[in-house]
């Protein structure tokens, strides 16, 4: 067909129009199945696992299985605006949440949008909610201690900066008011803490926060919340989510405190999606990979060399058992992830003794490098005292007549433990822990009832608070009690003693 001239230089008029337009690609899929917050969708074929897609309504989703002919992915929003043969578009980023100091004090879910209706959050960047944890060669030894408050804690499994440590049990034997007590000890240590909640009731968590609050802790502490009526792949990135924020403060040089309440949950909810999204199930129907779900969650607590920042991130997951099974599938995977275990019993607390912490089954691995010289003088023993008094406990209801070294054995374990007994929500400083534990070492508790210890030893630091404050500042000065300061301890110690058995006498 030929051409007329005037064609052929309209045609190159409009050629020269267009030249600097650019070609632009768009990677779009199209929706295949939908329903139960899981979608396949045909066509994405440069998706990345972990990508964010874009669904109608500005619903996103997130890329978990890349199949030979689709894509597997879960939605993070209301499924219901989305329909077979809907077009999918990929945002070409992994997710990730908002990170910065703007995030204290708020209440934020999973991706980082604030719930507490306290408006906008101000941040500078995001980061992706995956990341490889610190090599080897990055870390430093784990040597400062991360007080909880709790002496039961601090004195037999102490918990140090860069640490994971455990806190199993069943239901309603105190996990989280550990976990609630440790964050409201760390007012004024310049610890940031961040809770996260996953698969908790939002009533619940509207009471932790308050609690958090009117102990002044929300100051430094970000709460992640994914509640019980959010969906399972919302409560399956939370832990993630939060361990990013975590990070930017960890790769400031600052420390951070991370509580996973709870992990027994998450891996309930990442099941779930596997099954949805037809991944085969194994033991109990969890899939393949859940020994790597928390695996890489918890490897990312650390504690960096100085090089490095000298950062570090304490992570505290609580698991939940049924009927005290320890031995169970996923409390076994996480308890060989974690560097010890504070384990709760049901019938310690049931029988009054809180926090309802077994001091046999509990570990850390860390052990006594997480600790001041001074705890170190004045708790050395306290774990055999309590096995001893265990066991002849065991041994007392079978034999009428004891000898006096079984009696002296029993009377002292009674002592240690109501000394180790402690309400919620009154965690002790560190000097307080060491007053009574010096004094029970020592056997000035000998003499006073067990049912008068809390409130000798109570009032004990009281005084010496009052009369001899100096003895408080040797001991936070020096981190260890000295062969001078022990004799004036004993000798302040000896007088309050006969003074508190006198006017208790009297009354």
């Amino acid at each position: 067909m030929d051409l007329r001239p005037d064609e052929i230089s309209s045609l190159i008029k409009e050629q020269i129009k267009h030249f600097a337009d650019q070609i632009e690609s768009k990677d779009v899929g199209t929706v295949m199945t939908v329903g139960d917050g899981v979608t396949l969708i045909h066509g994405l074929d440069n998706a990345m696992l972990g990508e964010l897609l874009l669904f109608p309504g500005d619903v996103y989703g997130m890329v978990m299985n890349l199949e030979e002919d689709a894509v597997g992915a879960v939605l993070l929003g209301d499924e219901g605006s989305i329909k077979e043969g809907d077009e999918v578009k990929r945002t070409g980023r992994i997710i990730e949440v908002p990170v910065g100091d703007g995030l204290l004090g708020r209440v934020v879910n999973p991706l980082g949008q604030p719930i507490d209706g306290q408006g906008e959050i101000v941040y500078q960047h995001t980061r992706p909610i995956e990341k490889i944890a610190p090599g080897v060669m990055t870390r430093k030894s784990v040597d400062q201690p991360l007080q909880t408050g709790i002496t039961c804690i601090d004195a037999i499994i102490p918990i140090g900066r860069g640490q994971r440590e455990l806190i199993i049990g069943d239901r309603q034997t105190g996990k989280t008011a550990i976990a609630i007590d440790t964050i409201l000890n760390q007012k004024g240590q310049n610890i940031y803490c961040i809770y996260v909640a996953i698969g908790q009731k939002n009533s619940t968590v509207a009471q932790i926060v308050e609690k958090l609050r009117q102990g002044g802790a929300m100051e430094y502490t970000t709460v992640v919340s994914a509640g019980a009526s959010e969906l399972a792949p919302v409560q399956y990135i939370a832990p993630y989510a939060g361990c990013a924020m975590a990070e930017e403060w960890l790769e400031e040089g600052k420390d951070v405190l991370i509580v996973y309440d709870d992990l027994s949950k998450h891996a309930v909810a990442y099941r779930t999606v596997s099954l949805l999204l037809k991944r085969p199930p194994g033991r109990e129907a969890y899939p393949g990979d859940v020994f790597y779900l928390h695996s890489r969650l918890l490897e990312r607590a650390c504690r960096l060399d100085d090089e490095h920042g000298g950062g570090s991130i304490t992570a505290l997951p609580i698991i939940e058992t049924q009927a005290g099974d320890i031995s169970a599938y996923i409390p076994t995977n996480v308890i060989s992830i974690t560097d010890g275990q504070i384990f709760l019993q049901q019938d310690l607390f049931n029988s009054g003794i809180r926090p309802a912490i077994d001091t046999g089954l509990s570990v850390s691995r860390v052990g006594s490098s997480a600790q001041i010289k001074a705890m170190k003088q004045v708790s050395s023993s306290l774990k055999l005292e309590l096995a001893q008094y265990s066991e002849m406990q065991a041994f007392a209801q079978f034999g009428s007549d004891l000898d006096a070294a079984t009696k002296a054995t029993l009377e002292h374990g009674q002592r240690v433990r109501e000394v180790l007994k402690q309400a919620q929500y009154s965690p002790r400083s560190v000097d307080q822990q060491v007053m009574t534990l010096f004094a029970l070492k020592y056997g000035y508790t000998k003499q006073i009832p067990v049912a008068k210890i809390n409130q000798f030893m109570d009032e004990l630091y009281q005084n010496i608070q009052n009369q001899h404050p100096e003895m408080i500042t040797d001991i936070q000065q020096q981190k260890s009690i000295s062969d001078e300061l022990s004799l004036k301890m004993k000798d302040v110690i000896n007088a309050f003693v006969e003074n508190f058995l006198k006017v208790n006498k009297e009354g």
